[in-house]
């Protein structure tokens, strides 16, 4: 191989792993002109900014439990009808309570309860989705396309389709207090904006300086070589199923506060946003390669996009259609890259070689 392909494969790769920044870069600079004459819009104004990474809040942070899942070669289907079922019942429990009609009473949880009620209830149906997977051998696709249905089928059954509004809570049942997760600033900041920010550091740190990292991605490698190796291979994708339960149901929650209301269709395609903010990011459909941090920067690549085509005054439906062809261009870089990785590896290998022989 010449010199001068090393450098283009190089320069290449180089520009491929930084895709997501670049593309993000060129949106903002994009959108900052086009608002701008169109509309007289400073896109970058700190309030709009605020906006956006609030919106990206919901992305990511079902979006970072979508690429642990993806690390491992698998996916899930099901986090946006859990985000919509998790919604109905934190909402039916502020508005209705929980009635034991054996006993002849209704009992109103503190705000507080509620939500932890609903993260159990997120990494159970995850946990479920991890046993259907690792004990009966069920596709992760199927597996959580079935969880999907079912999901979303509990939430119409929840309240007959019917929307819980006003979940405001009254002060004489002790429930007050849930708009908050939704509406609650920290230095001007969102609350769902520093929920993503923790989750962002708590997962980077657990991907790069913990056992459990090490082996989440080691079982996306090479799943039999990380059985050979002592990794408890089903034990451990069943915990990142449960964490991405966990993160939609914090994500179904604050729509629920944001909105002050529940609706058993709220979440509906999200799934699709989870998965592209991480393909996006760099984490590869095949497994084995991701980082959370890349997710982010892909969850704001989507949210500027959504933004800035929103503001420009594009139709819903030529959103779709642009959504659906970043997608399909960040699939086709994403294997292009391992394409270049492969072509690089050779390279090295034949070097080695080589220089053995001599």
């Amino acid at each position: 191989m010449s010199s001068l392909t090393k450098r283009d494969i190089s320069v290449g790769m180089v520009l491929l792993q930084l895709r997501t920044v670049i593309a993000l870069v060129l949106l903002t600079a994009v959108f900052t002109v086009l608002v701008q004459s169109s509309r007289g819009i400073n896109f970058l104004h700190p309030l709009n900014l605020i906006t956006i990474s609030k919106h990206v809040a919901i992305t990511g942070i079902m979006a970072i439990g979508m690429t642990f899942v993806i690390i491992t070669g698998g996916i899930d289907l099901s986090v946006g009808s859990i985000v919509g079922l998790v919604g109905m019942i934190a909402g039916g429990l502020i508005h209705e309570g929980l009635v034991l009609n054996i006993f002849g009473i209704t009992i109103y949880f503190h705000v507080w309860v509620i939500i932890l009620i609903c993260l159990v209830l997120g990494v159970l149906m995850g946990g479920v989705n991890g046993l259907l997977i690792t004990r009966l051998n069920v596709a992760p696709f199927i597996g959580t396309l079935g969880m999907m249905y079912i999901a979303r089928g509990f939430a119409n059954i929840r309240s007959g389709g019917a929307t819980f509004p006003n979940l405001q809570g009254k002060a004489e049942l002790g429930n007050q207090g849930f708009p908050i997760l939704g509406a609650g600033k920290i230095i001007g900041i969102p609350l769902s904006i520093w929920l993503m920010i923790l989750l962002l550091l708590v997962t980077l740190y657990v991907s790069r300086k913990t056992p459990l990292g090490r082996h989440i991605y080691a079982i996306g490698g090479n799943k039999r070589a990380a059985e050979l190796s002592g990794v408890q291979v089903k034990s451990i994708t069943t915990i990142v199923y449960m964490f991405s339960g966990f993160c939609s149901a914090l994500v179904g929650l604050i729509i629920a506060s944001q909105l002050v209301a529940a609706h058993p269709a709220t979440g509906e395609s999200y799934e699709m946003n989870a998965i592209a903010a991480a393909v996006l990011g760099g984490t590869s459909l095949a497994g084995g390669i991701g980082t959370v941090g890349g997710t982010i920067i892909g969850a704001f690549v989507i949210g500027v996009l959504s933004d800035g085509l929103v503001m420009l005054g594009v139709s819903e439906f030529w959103q779709n259609v642009i959504k659906g062809l970043v997608i399909l261009a960040a699939v086709i870089l994403d294997q292009t890259q391992q394409s270049m990785n492969a072509r690089s590896t050779e390279a090295k290998d034949k070097k080695s070689q080589k220089e053995s022989a001599a």
